[in-house]
């Protein structure tokens, strides 16, 4: 066993087949010849928990022609030891250069051979040879001016390669001093304060399931306009055939109510609402083994101190994802202060949570509640018949007053609209009949049009009936209805006496 893992290392585990049943079981040292070597599977990321992403440009052929082109972007990307490199190497190249200038100058009018003679004056006093060279050059780079060395008004050259020297050593320092002020200045050392949870967790709040993470500060300076976003990485293959391997899909983590906007001062706890719009929608426990995702998070904000913008990533797999876990609070009241304990920033308890998708508990809702689809039509019908009723009385308003003075009272046909639709909707369904008609509606050969001659037959019989043979409520009813006939016109009685006869 020693030998064997000497060999393939310990990245392997044994493991051994069953024959009674399927799949692989571990198995201890000495408990059976039959072992094999399988290796450890190992999630690839797309971007890791520090925030790097894992892509590498590759066959870019003629593209790499476009670094060059922004070459300022391109040297403050590189790596610092690149950095340092280029930088010693573009100084070092130009002083060797520039003290070769200086040199040939002394070497075409002679000044190495006749420096010595009392009477001649040269391009460059006390330049004798190659290093004389160089340090003059040193000299007058830097502005050291140790007065040594010095040129002289004799050298019409010197003076234009001194006034070269000085442009080139401008444009020079300014390229490369800037270059390493920028990549100093970077935030991206900024993000290593901004902390992550290592886990998200699925759990209820405020009785819906949720998917949540925390986020962290661990600097007193602020992020300025702190906004955070998250991404679903998961490959999928569209209906007509064609596979996506990574699909980004956006999670809403508050958007529409503003809370992705953060007033990051203490430990966070960004909620995910997982409802049918999610893409968690038919997401349970048990899918969960099964499936593969990746969620980035992305959080972005202003450095209080320098006013550069600030981003910092992480990502969780569907192995960092715990579900029935909530996080520990983190925050309790001192005398005059609240203090954040980040011992128990990363830590998790199990709470009580239903192992079931959204979806699922949806369904089951509307299978142990088989009237919640009748009520909902039911609801909106009367929701119709109410806005009707509305635009009616709209109108009524707007009639003539000639009109409404003949009606008697400007609300009665408001009013007797609400009755009628009162009475329909009572009558909405068979339960609510009263039991003689649903006795008459329940026997076979009862048509509609039956019962349509009988209910006008009932409306026509009550004209030749007394009174006292009502009921006293419908009696009340009956003298209100009367009083009301008396406030009408004589034209109207007229025309609802012959309607009933």
């Amino acid at each position: 066993m020693s030998a064997l893992r000497r060999k393939f290392g310990d990245d392997y585990q044994v493991v051994t087949t069953s024959s009674s049943g399927s799949g692989l079981q571990p198995q201890g040292p000495g408990q059976g010849p039959q072992q094999q070597l399988v290796p450890k599977k190992k999630r690839q990321r797309f971007v890791d928990k520090n925030g790097r992403c894992n892509v590498q440009h590759g066959n870019l052929g003629s593209e790499t022609s476009r670094y060059l082109s922004d070459l300022f972007t391109t040297l403050v990307d590189l790596k610092w030891r690149w950095n340092l490199f280029i930088f010693i190497l573009t100084y070092t190249v130009a002083w060797l250069f520039m003290a070769s200038m200086w040199w040939v100058i002394a070497y075409t009018r002679g000044d190495l051979n006749k420096a010595h003679v009392g009477n001649y004056t040269p391009c460059v006093a006390n330049v004798y040879n190659f290093p004389s060279a160089f340090l003059f050059f040193i000299e007058t780079e830097a502005t050291i001016g140790y007065g040594y060395r010095y040129i002289t008004d004799k050298c019409p050259e010197g003076i234009i390669l001194f006034l070269f020297q000085s442009i080139l050593g401008s444009i020079v320092d300014a390229f490369l001093i800037g270059c390493m002020f920028i990549k100093m200045s970077q935030p991206k050392k900024r993000a290593e304060t901004l902390m992550f949870s290592e886990h998200a967790v699925i759990s209820m709040r405020d009785g819906k399931l949720t998917l949540m993470f925390r986020v962290g500060n661990l600097r007193n300076s602020h992020m300025v306009s702190a906004q955070i976003r998250c991404k679903l990485l998961k490959s999928r293959q569209t209906p007509e055939g064609e596979f996506l391997p990574l699909d980004q899909l956006e999670l809403d983590v508050g958007f529409s109510t503003g809370a992705d906007q953060l007033f990051l001062v203490s430990p966070l706890t960004i909620c995910h609402v997982i409802d049918a719009k999610s893409p968690f929608y038919d997401l349970s426990q048990r899918s969960m083994q099964t499936e593969q995702f990746e969620i980035v998070v992305i959080l972005e904000g202003i450095v209080e101190t320098t006013g550069m913008t600030c981003q910092a990533r992480t990502s969780y797999t569907e192995d960092e994802v715990l579900w029935g876990h909530r996080f520990f609070p983190v925050i309790s009241l001192e005398e005059g202060f609240f203090k954040v304990d980040y011992s128990q920033f990363h830590a998790t308890f199990e709470v009580p949570t239903p192992p079931y998708s959204v979806k699922e508990q949806e369904e089951m809702l509307l299978m142990s509640s088989p009237l919640i689809a009748p009520a909902i039509t039911n609801s909106k019908e009367r929701h119709n018949s109410v806005e009707c009723l509305d635009g009616l009385d709209d109108i009524t308003t707007k009639l003539p007053s000639k009109l409404q003075k003949i009606t008697g009272r400007e609300d009665f046909p408001k009013k007797l609209l609400r009755m009628s639709s009162t009475t329909s909707e009572k009558a909405y369904s068979l339960g609510d009949l009263p039991m003689k008609l649903q006795r008459i509606s329940s026997v076979p050969g009862n048509s509609e049009e039956k019962l349509v001659s009988k209910t006008t037959k009932m409306l026509s019989d009550p004209m030749s009936q007394s009174v006292a043979d009502l009921p006293p409520k419908l009696q009340k009813m009956a003298g209100g209805v009367a009083r009301m006939e008396g406030n009408l016109p004589a034209k109207l009685r007229k025309m609802n006496s012959d309607r009933f006869t």
